[in-house]
């Protein structure tokens, strides 16, 4: 099982439509890939073709309301992967565990005790706030993917959350690893391209080396509860995720890291 917290503190980079896809693929190479919705915004959850009433049925809030287990509340997508729905509830979590410790583990433990023989992926779809939900998102996770759009806003949304993972190994006497993948890039404007050698620049080996165009199958296909596989397979979008997902797949990024 390897655990991927997808996380970037500004919204608007991405994110919902980087864990849609990418648990496209990895559906289609047979991964049987399982998603977590834990933004309390549950775009993921509506993204992928599910009823809005499944957003008021058990959900990750449950998890963490009623402690059910993770096991019981996945629910099958018409794409072929499963997902764990958000709820508004999820925004209640905050205030409710603000002030024990103990409460940013909760979703490592259950990850362990309920989906740990299952081997599959988990892409966890964090909500843009460094709170409860994203502590245990991190902490849970292996690995963590940071898309960050071709704008200077989001360069330095990347910045400051690298930093806050430094912080983190530091306290936790862990190692992060990370990818940082560049979407929304519009290859006719010239700050793309120099948002992207800084990005390189500065991480090196750990940025994608695929990025992640702007494309109106991408924006649009969420609106239908398709990931843009089924609703445009052959726009430039779809080759996109195609390829990074391919790259982050030779790399092991999606193997879990205990049997590497």
């Amino acid at each position: 099982m390897a655990v991927i917290a997808v996380f970037n503190q500004k919204g608007g980079v991405g994110k919902t439509t980087t864990c849609l896809n990418i648990a496209a693929v990895l559906a289609k190479a047979k991964r049987h890939p399982i998603a977590l919705d834990m933004d309390p915004q549950g775009h993921l959850t509506l993204a992928c073709g599910l009823k809005k009433d499944v957003m008021t049925e058990l959900n990750m809030a449950a998890f963490f309301e009623q402690k059910v287990p993770l096991a019981k509340l996945m629910r099958d997508t018409p794409a072929g992967w499963q997902i764990i729905a958000s709820s508004l509830e999820l925004a209640k979590i905050d205030a409710t565990y603000g002030s024990d410790p103990k409460a940013a583990t909760l979703l490592k433990a259950g990850l362990q005790e309920e989906l740990a023989l299952t081997g599959a992926p988990i892409l966890i779809d964090c909500c843009p706030m460094m709170g409860v939900l994203t502590l245990n998102a991190l902490l849970a996770a292996d690995r963590v993917l940071i898309p960050v759009s071709a704008d200077f806003l989001s360069m330095q949304g990347v910045h400051r959350l690298d930093s806050a993972l430094n912080v983190l190994e530091k306290k936790l006497n862990r190692k992060f690893e990370r990818r940082v993948v560049v979407t929304r890039f519009d290859s006719r404007r010239k700050m793309a391209y120099e948002i992207f050698d800084k990005v390189k620049d500065r991480y090196g080996d750990l940025v994608c080396n695929t990025r992640i165009g702007e494309n109106v199958a991408l924006a649009a296909s969420p609106m239908h509860g398709l990931d843009v596989f089924a609703y445009g397979p052959n726009s430039p979008g779809a080759k996109d995720y195609m390829a990074l997902t391919m790259e982050l797949m030779k790399s092991g990024f999606f193997e879990d890291p205990v049997r590497q």
